[in-house]
């Protein structure tokens, strides 16, 4: 009884999650007049129409795209760097200052992105930030930077310390005992990390919305500007470039599930 209430759970839960996107999905190689028939229809004869029609209305569809990837990848790749050292630091060495930055760090995260953004932009547009993928890469990545030590933390402290001393008394330095030995066990927690930055960066609206405004703008931007177009929303066009966008980000997530899971778990268990 209880395995099949667990199931029924695993199920709902999966529909709830799986339905919004497959409506968006199909609704893009439908016609418009059969994207809000109820019911809908499961069966019919797709159209790419909307894909020509996206890339012919919004040609700046591409460049967008372009600046999320550029964007997105600086900010896990920084945020990444960052909190493996920050997490090697944290599991290795015992200080009450360190505990009081950790605790700073998790009080930092849990404000609202609006309280830090706001006093944020007059100082990125006295430094000719605003605009730039600079700014985007440094916010995603310091955004992040607090949740990926704590979850790098977790996975080194499950490394036993004698393989960093076995590897000083080697010869090591501090830097190749991080990179040649911590790096590839704590690739799952690592993992785990980038696939929330790269996520957030991708998909976020909130700071390439305020920092941003042509040069640097991301796709989401664009996503919003055809919500609000003055000829009204043509919804399969819509349709057509959420599902690229969206692409990307499921592609990433279902080839690192395991070590996404697995990154998510250590530490999780001790003894």
């Amino acid at each position: 009884m209880l395995e099949a209430g667990r199931a029924f759970a695993v199920l709902v839960t999966m529909l709830w999650s799986a339905v919004p996107i497959a409506f968006v999905v199909l609704s893009s190689f439908k016609d418009n007049r059969e994207i809000f028939v109820f019911p809908p229809a499961l069966v019919f004869a797709p159209t790419l129409e909307h894909y020509s029609e996206l890339f012919r209305q919004w040609p700046d569809f591409s460049r967008t795209l372009v600046n999320s990837l550029v964007v997105t990848l600086g900010a896990t790749v920084l945020a990444s760097v960052c909190s493996l050292l920050a997490g090697y630091v944290y599991a290795r060495h015992r200080s009450g200052a360190l505990a009081a930055s950790a605790h700073f760090m998790v009080a930092i995260r849990l404000l609202p992105p609006i309280v830090v953004t706001l006093p944020l932009f007059p100082l990125a547009d006295w430094l000719g930030l605003n605009d730039t993928y600079a700014i985007l890469i440094l916010l995603y990545a310091a955004f992040f930077v607090s949740l990926g030590t704590m979850i790098l933390k977790a996975t080194i402290d499950g490394i036993p310390e004698e393989l960093d001393e076995a590897a000083l008394i080697d010869g090591a330095s501090t830097w190749q005992v991080v990179w040649r030995i911590v790096l590839p066990l704590a690739a799952g927690g690592l993992t785990a990390a980038s696939a929330f930055v790269l996520i957030y960066a991708w998909n976020d609206y909130l700071f390439a919305f305020v920092f941003t405004t042509s040069r640097a703008k991301t796709a989401p931007l664009l996503l919003s500007e055809m919500m609000s177009s003055l000829t009204g929303v043509d919804w399969g066009v819509l349709f057509a470039a959420v599902t690229i966008q969206l692409v990307p980000v499921v592609a990433f997530v279902w080839a690192v599930q395991r070590w996404l899971v697995a990154g998510l778990t250590a530490g999780a268990v001790k003894g």
